[in-house]
């Protein structure tokens, strides 16, 4: 058995997984963000918990240097900077994989998820920022480390958008760049996206169930995020190829904002079908522990390849 984390700044949850990719009961802990001593021990009391474990898989927000495997990770201090899966291994007496949480997604959706039976899979995340992960043939692309599948960034949001076109302003990106998809495409981008063509801040969930009430205002505010998002995830279709890009995130949540989003990249690819290409994704509420425990699987059937 693999023990499974999905490790985030409030919380470190975890389950074993069998060999088929199933995750067990859930067990979940406080994270120690400032104290690393304490965090490994918080694991290591729940991988004892979980029975015998032939390695530990770790699904976590941040990004991995894949020359020296530190890590980047803002929200837990004490590991920020650490060489983590050196470091959790020398603690834990295991082998430590770790994946980033928006690979992790991808994967839990391609093999259990939205993606199965799809040979080309990326994971789109429309959470607090955007993100994403790439799995071809049933392989994560570019390794665990989270760099791959960061369509987010780079200085590429239009200028204009909506109809009449709407001027948008070059917002700062917190990777040290402006107008980075991320600013405009995430929850927080709504926002800013909101505020600054209507002079009003509304938490993402409110602006869009106005739009789903009909509000004049944030149905336009809707459709420039939608314009600023739509011709940038139709490249990325046509470059990689990929039939279904399953959504995370919590913007997932509205059912008429992904489809909007799916219709209006569809008209704008190359290839032309009926049937849906971004949906909200299927694989469960733990996608973390679900791919962490792919992940986990396919690391040790590689060592005894």
């Amino acid at each position: 058995m693999i023990t499974c984390f999905d490790i985030g700044g409030s919380a470190i949850k975890c389950a074993v997984a069998t060999a088929d990719g199933r995750i067990g009961e859930l067990q979940r802990v406080p994270t120690p963000v400032h104290d690393f001593a304490a965090f490994t021990a918080a694991m290591g009391a729940l991988i004892a918990a979980g029975g015998p474990s032939r390695g530990v898989a770790i699904s976590i927000a941040g990004v991995i240097d894949p020359l020296d495997g530190r890590i980047k990770c803002a929200n837990i201090p004490c590991i920020d900077g650490r060489t983590l899966a050196a470091d959790l291994g020398a603690a834990l007496g295991l082998p430590v994989w770790i994946i980033n949480d928006a690979d992790s997604f991808a994967l839990a959706e391609a093999q259990a998820g939205a993606g199965r039976g799809h040979a080309t899979v990326f994971g789109l995340i429309l959470g607090t920022g955007v993100g994403g992960g790439l799995v071809i043939g049933g392989r994560l692309i570019g390794g665990p480390g989270g760099f791959a599948g960061e369509w987010g960034h780079g200085p590429v949001a239009a200028s204009f958008a909506g109809t009449p076109p709407q001027a948008i302003p070059r917002f700062p990106c917190g990777c040290g760049q402006s107008g980075c998809l991320d600013t405009v495409g995430g929850a927080r981008g709504l926002e800013r996206l909101h505020l600054a063509l209507h002079g009003q801040l509304l938490d993402s969930r409110q602006t869009v169930a106005a739009w789903e009430a009909g509000d004049a205002a944030a149905e336009h505010t809707i459709a420039c995020f939608v314009d600023l998002l739509r011709g940038p995830l139709a490249m990325l279709i046509n470059t990689l190829g990929a039939s279904i890009l399953p959504v995370g995130g919590g913007l997932a949540n509205s059912a008429p904002l992904i489809a909007r989003l799916d219709q209006a990249v569809r008209a704008a690819i190359l290839r032309k079908t009926a049937a849906p290409i971004i949906v909200p994704g299927q694989s469960g509420a733990e996608p973390g522990l679900i791919g962490a425990a792919w992940l986990g699987q396919e690391k040790l059937e590689t060592a005894h390849a």
